[in-house]
C-alpha cells in the first residue's frame, strides 16, 4: 500500500487555496472546485465538502506532516509567507530525534514540518 494524498474538505475552500498557495506556490491543478499541490511523492488537495461547516473543532485529531531536512529554514519561510504558527520548532525527544513545527490553516486544521525520522 501507499498513502498518496490528503483531501481537506471545507465549507469555503478559497481561503485555504490562497493560504496554501502562499506556502507551496502555484497549485499543480485546479478542477471542479478542487485545488491541489504535489509535495514530494504525495499530494494535498482542498475542495468543497457538504458535511463540513466552520472551523475544525478538534484540530489535533488529524495532523499531516511534511518531511524536510531543514525544519528551521522551512519554518522561517512559511512564517514569512503568512503561516499561522501553533508550535515553533521543537525536539520531541532527544536531540537525535529531529525537529517538529506545527501550523494551522484558516479552517483550523493542523499540519507539521518535521525532520526525517528513522523507523525504530
Amino acid at each position: 500500500m501507499n498513502l498518496n494524498s490528503i483531501l481537506i474538505g471545507s465549507e469555503d475552500p478559497q481561503p485555504l487555496v490562497e493560504y496554501y498557495t502562499k506556502l507551496f506556490g502555484e497549485p499543480g491543478w485546479s478542477d471542479f472546485g478542487y485545488t491541489g499541490w504535489q509535495i514530494g511523492s504525495g499530494t494535498i488537495t482542498v475542495g468543497p465538502h457538504d458535511q463540513v461547516k466552520g472551523k475544525n473543532a478538534e484540530p489535533g485529531r488529524v495532523i499531516w506532516n511534511i518531511e524536510t531536512a531543514d525544519v528551521k529554514s522551512e519554518f522561517d519561510r512559511f512564517v514569512e509567507a503568512g503561516a499561522t504558527v501553533v508550535q515553533e520548532p521543537y525536539s520531541p525527544g532527544d536531540e537525535e530525534s529531529g525537529l517538529i513545527a506545527t501550523f494551522a490553516d484558516p479552517d483550523g486544521n493542523y499540519f507539521q514540518l518535521m525532520s526525517p525520522m528513522e523507523p525504530q
